[in-house]
């Protein structure tokens, strides 16, 4: 038997290839599925069943695409939000054999309402089970969100203590499988590392040690969780099943004139390189978005309908953005320009820069009337802030911006920069001329014991 881990960085997004005798099944696939073939070739193996822990909500499952190239079966748990119409519905107690590998499906409600974990024995060795894979029930160090359901937050912050207290009783020594490592949405107070076990968890875990009902859900419901816009979408296209993902296939760069022409008639241009690079130089209008932020943030700043045009420094970057995006839904990604802006400027083409700041500077500008924005998380900034400085989390910048005269003087900041940067970008995009990056940003400012309001 053995269990491979594949990441999708950006989402923090786990699943696994599980392998024995020749046989295998995957769990939670991500929808370009060319790892899991390549696994089964590897090992010699047969994927004979595909398992969904429950509907994704952050990314567009492959397990549609891959059951069709693979003829497995798919398996989704009941009470799903609507009919999964790719899959088998399992219920509680259900038993798969795969080689010499035996699961058995346990329900378990709360971070959505058709959530499984799947118990894994050897039936070599038949003393109960030695892993679980908890999807979006039990991370390591964490447990799921429960804000799907604004209606039934008490509701489902229950069901989600009593899965916790199944997977306790059912799991008590086996090691844990989550879906999502640390960075992900679903979660804020995830380890850096993946592995874990129940026992583990259950003394170390904050959320799994509460022993009282009404404390843990109490403590969900308090919870502050954001849920982009584009999330709406996955939900029914993991009803559906999405169409299989398509390779970039723009093999060259748009000339700066047909990257204008395209501006003008409406493309979103979305630069994917380092933040340096495009503080440095860019081209005008566009947008900043590092190839580690698009899945965390394109679906708050851009629609799955835009057109999209990438700028990075060449065609394998863009190839990867354009793959980034597409896991979440964005297919409209068929160009990209090579950002050379030192030979843009060489030819006469106009470039454009974001304007810096430092702590020391931001306390002087503070009495110019610049308006300082902390696009931080909510609960980054009640952790310590800058006084009158105004919070405004970077996936909702396009409200604040319908707000405001494209005239204010503003100041973006975030805990270094980066976020920042992104800020400011889309700012400067929508025609915002006096913006200025706090680079540092909260780390800069702490340096300098300057004060800071909890």
């Amino acid at each position: 038997m053995f269990i491979e881990t594949i990441k999708t960085p950006g989402l923090a997004h786990l699943s696994y290839f599980v392998g024995s005798e020749n046989k295998a099944f995957v769990i939670d696939p991500r929808r370009d599925i060319s790892q899991y073939i390549k696994l089964a070739k590897q090992n010699e193996c047969d994927i004979t069943h595909i398992i969904e822990t429950h509907r994704n909500e952050d990314l567009l499952s492959g397990a549609p695409i891959l059951a069709e190239t693979v003829n497995a079966e798919v398996l989704h748990g009941p009470n799903a939000d609507g009919e999964v119409a790719y899959a088998k519905t399992v219920t509680e107690g259900c038993q798969i054999i795969v080689g010499k590998i035996l699961l058995e499906i346990i329900e378990t409600p709360g971070h959505t309402k058709d959530s499984i974990c799947i118990l894994l024995f050897d039936e070599d060795f038949n003393q109960g089970p030695v892993a679980i894979f908890t999807g979006d029930t039990l991370f390591v160090g964490d447990v799921g969100r429960t804000d799907f359901y604004p209606d039934e937050s008490e509701h489902v912050a229950g069901l989600m203590f009593d899965s916790l207290q199944k997977i306790k009783n059912k799991a008590a020594n086996a090691l844990i499988y989550p879906a999502h490592g640390a960075g992900s949405v679903c979660g804020d107070g995830m380890a850096e590392r993946e592995f874990s076990s129940v026992q583990h968890e259950v003394a170390n875990n904050p959320l799994m040690g509460i022993s009282e009902r009404d404390e843990f859900i109490k403590q969900k419901v308090e919870e502050h969780h954001y849920k982009p816009p584009y999330f709406s979408k996955m939900e029914r296209l993991n009803l559906e099943g999405a169409s299989a993902h398509t390779d970039f296939s723009c093999v060259a760069s748009l000339t700066i004139e047909k990257l204008k022409k395209l501006q003008a008639d409406g493309f979103i241009l979305v630069d994917v390189r380092p933040i340096e690079s495009f503080i440095g130089a860019h081209v005008p209008g566009s947008y900043a978005l590092p190839i580690d932020f698009i899945t965390s943030y394109a679906g708050w700043l851009f629609s799955p309908d835009d057109k999209i045009i990438i700028i990075g420094d060449d065609q394998k970057m863009a190839s990867l953005a354009a793959l980034h995006f597409s896991r979440i839904g964005f297919d409209n990604v068929n160009h990209y320009f090579s950002a050379n802006m030192a030979m843009l400027a060489a030819n006469g083409h106009e470039f454009s820069t974001l304007k810096l700041t430092n702590a020391q500077e931001v306390r002087s500008l503070l009495k110019e009337d610049y308006n300082i924005l902390d696009v931080r998380k909510v609960n980054e900034y009640e952790g310590g802030h800058i006084e009158n400085s105004e919070h405004i989390f970077l996936g909702h910048l396009a409200k604040k911006k319908d707000g405001l005269s494209t005239n204010a003087k503003l100041i973006t900041m975030c805990a270094s920069g980066m976020r920042a940067t992104i800020a400011a970008a889309y700012f400067r995009a929508n025609k915002f001329d006096n913006v200025r990056v706090f680079l540092g940003s909260m780390g800069a400012w702490q340096s300098k014991d300057y004060p800071v309001v909890n």
